[in-house]
Formats: C-alpha cells, sequence, structure tokens
C-alpha cells in the first residue's frame, strides 16, 4: 500500500453521496484485515444532536466503521478550523501509526483543505489580547468594531459585536496584518501524501437531488430536532444556527415562515453552497473526479470495490 493510500480523502458537493462511498471504502479495507476509520470533515456534522439536517448516518448504518469528529461540539459552541485541523490531523496520525487507513470524508472546503494542506492559522499574541481586552471594557465595543471596519472590512462586516471574544480575535488578527479566513492556494503544499476522491454529478441532477433532500429532511423531523436543539441554546450558537435548514427551521418555530416555504429556502441555499463547493474541489488538480450520477448505496459499495480492489 503507497503512501497515499494511506489517507484517502472523500470529497464533493451536498448530496454526492460522500458519507456512503467513506464508509464502503473503509467497510472494504477492514473487511481485508487493514484498519480504516472515518474522519470527518463536515463542519456542521461536528455538533451533537445536528443529524437530520447535516444528513449524518446513523450508527446502526456505518458497518461498524469508527468516525472521528463527530458529535464533538455543543450548538453554543463555536467552531474553529484550526482547533479542527489539529484534533482532525492528530486523528489521522494515530490510525495510520496503528497500521491503518484514514478516510477523510465531508464537503466543508477549507476544513478538507486544513487538513490536506499546509494552511497556517493566525496564532494568538498575549499581549495585544490583553491590551484589546482592557480597551473594550474602557471604551466599548463601538470603538472596536469602527477600528475593525477600517483594517478588515470583511470581518467587521459579518463581526458579531455582542461577542466580545470573537470581536477581539478579529481585530487582534487584523492589527497583526494577517487575514482573518485563509484560503486555498493555487499551488498548495500537500501535508502529507493523500488520495483525493472528487464525487461529482450533472448539475440537472444534483439540483434535483438538493430539492428532493430538502424535503425529505422536513417530512423526517427537522423541526422537531431543531426544536430540542432550540432548548439547549440553538438560538445562541452563532455556528450552528446559521446551518443550512437549521435557520430555516428555526424560522418555522418562530412563526416566521411555513414549512413549505422553510422548504424551498433551504433548497435554494443548498443549491448555492453546493455550487461553492464545486468551485472549491475543482481547484484540487490531483483529484479523482468520479461520476456518481444516478448511484443509490449498492451503486456506491460497487465504485468502493473499484478503488480498493
Amino acid at each position: 500500500m503507497s503512501a497515499a493510500d494511506r489517507l484517502i480523502a472523500v470529497v464533493g458537493a451536498t448530496g454526492t453521496g460522500k458519507s456512503d462511498l467513506g464508509i464502503a471504502i473503509a467497510a472494504r479495507l477492514r473487511a481485508a484485515g487493514t484498519p480504516a476509520e472515518v474522519v470527518n470533515a463536515d463542519a456542521m456534522q461536528l455538533y451533537r444532536g445536528m443529524d437530520i439536517g447535516t444528513a449524518k448516518v446513523p450508527t446502526e448504518e456505518r458497518q461498524g466503521v469508527p468516525h472521528q469528529q463527530l458529535d464533538v461540539l455543543d450548538v453554543t459552541d463555536e467552531a474553529s478550523v484550526a482547533a479542527y485541523q489539529t484534533a482532525a490531523r492528530r486523528d489521522i496520525e494515530r490510525i495510520q501509526a496503528d497500521g491503518g487507513v484514514a478516510l477523510l470524508v465531508g464537503g466543508s472546503g477549507l476544513y478538507v483543505s486544513a487538513v490536506l494542506f499546509d494552511l497556517a492559522f493566525p496564532g494568538t499574541d498575549p499581549a495585544l489580547r490583553a491590551r484589546l481586552e482592557r480597551e473594550h471594557e474602557e471604551l466599548g465595543p463601538g470603538v472596536l468594531l469602527e477600528r475593525l471596519r477600517t483594517l478588515d472590512p470583511v470581518a467587521a462586516s459579518t463581526i458579531d459585536n455582542r461577542n466580545p471574544r470573537r470581536l477581539i480575535r478579529a481585530l487582534e488578527i487584523a492589527s497583526r496584518s494577517e487575514v482573518v479566513t485563509p484560503s486555498l492556494p493555487s499551488a498548495p503544499r500537500a501535508w502529507r501524501p493523500a488520495r483525493i476522491l472528487h464525487l461529482q454529478r450533472e448539475r440537472s441532477h444534483l439540483v434535483t437531488g438538493l430539492h428532493e433532500r430538502a424535503r425529505r429532511m422536513f417530512d423526517g423531523g427537522l423541526v422537531d430536532e431543531v426544536a430540542l436543539l432550540r432548548e439547549r441554546g440553538l438560538e445562541q450558537g452563532r455556528t450552528a444556527s446559521r446551518a443550512i435548514g437549521y435557520s430555516q427551521a428555526l424560522e418555522v418555530l418562530r412563526g416566521e415562515t411555513a414549512v413549505d416555504d422553510a422548504v424551498e429556502a433551504t433548497a435554494i441555499a443548498t443549491r448555492k453552497y453546493a455550487r461553492r463547493q464545486v468551485s472549491w474541489f475543482r481547484r484540487y488538480a490531483d483529484a479523482e473526479g468520479l461520476d456518481v450520477a444516478g448511484l443509490d448505496r449498492a451503486g456506491l459499495s460497487a465504485l468502493a470495490r473499484r478503488i480498493v480492489p
């Protein structure tokens, strides 16, 4: 087995069957005596209880394949790409050290890239942070937000100035002339050898499937799931509350929209997100493009047999 075959990334747009293919490959490897585990690379599947709206594969359908980086955050926590990078790479290093294969599976482009490539994230400056914390306490968030607008207008337009930690962190990074969110370089350098499988579907098929997916989620109890998560503080979670499907279900619970309208809004948001995913993963020059149009779970299992003879 080559070094690249010991880290296999299964990437692609929402609704292309990444989770099922990742499990099928891992199960096939395990049946042949090679340890294999899935490392989740879907930012929203990091959250406990966010199952229906993220299409998280139920435990009983994972064919006994261990999954890492699933259900590791509460909905009130804020996901961090830098923290994920450290944790996911630690999982991969352990799996490989034990002689196994790690399957990095997911469609969150920045999260996938943070693992596969040498993307650096800004560190901390304790002295600068302490000074900003004092200024926040003495001058208030408005002054800091105006300074952030000058240094990084994009970050200022998205920041929640009611969250001091986020505001101070964004200003700390901007003050050091570093980008808030790194993008994928034109020629990224690999963290370690990996085989990248890019799942693709013809756009018209993908669009139809995404609308059906949105309807299935709402019919399958998404609003009830969100109601339970609301009791755990979902609305206070800056990242989780904005997840596609979850923000729309919250509007239903607040009486701001009807279910059918929420389904349509979810489908539209998902299609836009899928376009961004396609654009992101298209830049993976060494990826193997796999046409998965029309493949159900059985078809993906057959594909796994071709990938891992």
